[in-house]
C-alpha cells in the first residue's frame, strides 16, 4: 500500500518517537522504572538540590504529574528532600537511588548506541542538531 503520510517529518517524526519510545519503555521497565522516572533521576543526579518544580519545568511535566512521580521515587527509597530555605525544598539520590541511576544510564546509552545504529552513517552527525532545533529553535528567531 501506498503511504502519503511518510512525506509529512511530523508524522515521521512522530512514528520514530513512538516506536523508540516504546521500545526504550520496555527496557526500563525490566528495572521497574519508567521513562519519565529514569529522566528525573539522570537529571536530579547531575542537579543536586533541584527543587520539584524546576525538575518538572525541565521534564516539561505538569505539577499535578509531578507529584505521583515524585512519590513513586520517594516510596522506592531512590531519592530524599532537603529543605533548601523556608519553603523549598531541593532534591537528592540516596545511594540506593544512585545505583538505579547508573543502571537507568546504562540502559539508556546501550539503547541509544543501537537507535543510532539504524541510522544510515551519513546522517548520523546531523540527526541530533537537527532534532534539537525542532524542539530548542535554531536560534534565527
Amino acid at each position: 500500500m501506498d503511504d502519503p503520510l511518510i512525506r509529512f517529518p511530523g508524522y515521521s517524526l512522530r512514528r520514530a518517537a513512538n516506536v523508540a519510545g516504546a521500545e526504550l519503555a520496555g527496557r526500563l521497565a525490566q528495572l521497574d522504572l519508567r521513562q519519565s522516572e529514569a529522566s528525573a533521576l539522570l537529571l536530579i543526579a547531575e542537579n543536586p538540590e533541584i527543587t520539584a518544580s524546576a525538575l518538572g519545568r525541565k521534564l516539561d511535566i505538569q505539577r499535578a504529574n509531578m507529584v505521583p512521580l515524585l512519590k513513586r521515587l520517594d516510596d522506592a527509597g531512590l531519592i530524599e528532600r532537603h529543605a533548601i530555605d523556608g519553603k523549598s525544598q531541593g532534591l537528592m539520590l540516596t545511594a540506593q537511588g544512585d545505583t538505579m541511576r547508573g543502571k537507568a544510564l546504562d540502559v539508556i546509552e546501550q539503547f541509544e548506541v543501537e537507535l543510532i545504529a539504524r541510522v544510515p552513517a551519513e546522517h548520523r552527525s546531523h540527526l541530533l542538531p537537527a532534532l534539537n532545533a525542532l524542539w530548542q529553535g535554531d536560534g534565527t528567531d
